[in-house]
């Protein structure tokens, strides 16, 4: 079993300038119940077929199994998705020697922008840049899945 450690960040200043490589991202989701979330992703021009399993306790921890699959299925699945879907910039920017995964949302959740840093286990230590603002690691109104069903604009 593939085991996802990650902390999450709101982000609170400008991180622009350090940015590597940025992609668009397209997602919805098949089942978004904690237990199982299930999701279709267009990342760029490739697919991805993506199941998750529920956190632990602090939330930094999770199963996660990930396959790659033809973009033509994911845009058909998108098809049968639950409401909501997820658009977004992902912005990678290194620090340290982690990348941050820096996702800038669009549509009803403009105006929300997240960081997250992969880590090999959860107490691993990192940089934290200066744009990083308050931690929301296990705060499940930040989840993608919560985001499509729950968008910030409407908080």
């Amino acid at each position: 079993m593939a085991q996802e450690i990650e902390r999450k960040f709101l982000v609170k200043g400008d991180f622009k300038p350090f940015v590597k490589k940025s992609t668009r991202i397209t997602q919805g989701y098949l089942s978004s119940v904690p237990e199982r979330t299930v999701r279709v992703r267009l990342k760029g021009e490739k697919g991805f077929l993506t199941i998750k399993g529920i956190g632990n306790e602090s939330g930094a921890s999770r199963y996660e199994w990930e396959q790659e699959i033809d973009p033509a299925d994911v845009k058909n699945l998108l098809k049968i998705c639950e409401a909501g879907v997820i658009d977004k910039t992902r912005h990678l920017v290194e620090a340290g020697k982690h990348i941050y995964e820096v996702d800038e949302f669009y549509g009803e959740n403009q105006g929300l922008i997240v960081a997250e840093v992969e880590l090999a286990s959860e107490d691993e230590a990192f940089d934290k840049p200066d744009w990083l603002g308050e931690e929301v690691t296990g705060d499940v109104k930040y989840y993608n899945s919560m985001l499509m069903k729950n968008p910030y604009t409407k908080w």
